[in-house]
């Protein structure tokens, strides 16, 4: 018996167009960190931001490692500030790295909406399943971005890769998710997607998967095979009937 659905968020429920290359960012960065006795110029801070993001990757060990946001502006605030900035008080210092992490997140972000018709479809799946949220990303982004469409209340747990500091495939954040959800793979389908982070990772596990074939997210990979492939958010309730009524 199926008794909850798990949930991917962005490219899934939210569809999101970020572009961190974009030049703007690291002229607004740029402009705040001057506030805070820091002098650099945009493309310094873009490229700090991209090297400190490959090291910490490389630096964790992970086979599929998750970046820290507010750990590279941390870094970089560090390495670069100034008696000015020593100067600011310890509470201001101490939340600077977030902001920033924020900063960077809300000028790199085009686009935030949800898929046609997520809302009241997830509405009548609460009243019969138990929904949870499984998402490679930064928690001090995705849980402001579930509030912003108005779904902060429909997932419960809300699994957030940079809570672990790996990201899917990795087996552990799927097996993190059932024993939080006290629940065994056969009770769950997933829903994602990415044919490798989401149906790979999920299927190895034993969990049943149905593919949203968004405009986002890998849509090959040749060991992924997703139970049932859905085109429009619409019909993802046919999908769970159908699986349900065949597994």
């Amino acid at each position: 018996m199926i008794k909850g659905l798990v949930f991917d968020i962005n490219g899934t429920v939210n569809d999101i167009h970020t572009n961190e290359y974009h030049d703007e960012i690291y002229r607004v960065l740029g402009n705040f960190l001057e506030y805070q006795g820091i002098l650099l110029n945009p493309k310094k801070i873009q490229k700090l931001f991209f090297e400190i993001n490959s090291q910490q990757r490389k630096n964790s060990g992970k086979e599929f490692p998750e970046f820290d946001a507010p750990g590279i502006f941390a870094e970089i605030m560090e390495k670069h500030a100034t008696k000015y900035t020593q100067s600011l008080p310890p509470e201001k210092l101490n939340v600077l790295p977030g902001i920033l992490a924020e900063i960077f997140r809300a000028a790199s972000r085009f686009k935030l909406q949800l898929y046609p018709g997520v809302m009241d479809i997830l509405a009548d799946l609460q009243k019969k399943y138990r929904l949870a949220a499984l998402s490679d990303g930064q928690r001090l982004w995705a849980i402001p971005e579930l509030h912003v469409v108005g779904l902060s209340d429909f997932f419960d747990p809300v699994i957030i890769s940079s809570d672990l500091g790996y990201r899917k495939p990795d087996k552990r954040i799927f097996e993190r998710i059932l024993d939080t959800m006290r629940l065994e793979p056969q009770e769950v389908f997933f829903i994602g997607n990415d044919m490798y982070h989401d149906i790979f990772g999920a299927s190895r596990m034993g969990i049943k998967t149905i593919f949203f074939k968004s405009n986002q997210g890998d849509q090959n990979y040749s060991g992924a095979n997703p139970d049932y492939v859905i085109y429009n958010f619409s019909e993802l309730p046919e999908a769970i009937r159908f699986l349900e009524k065949n597994t």
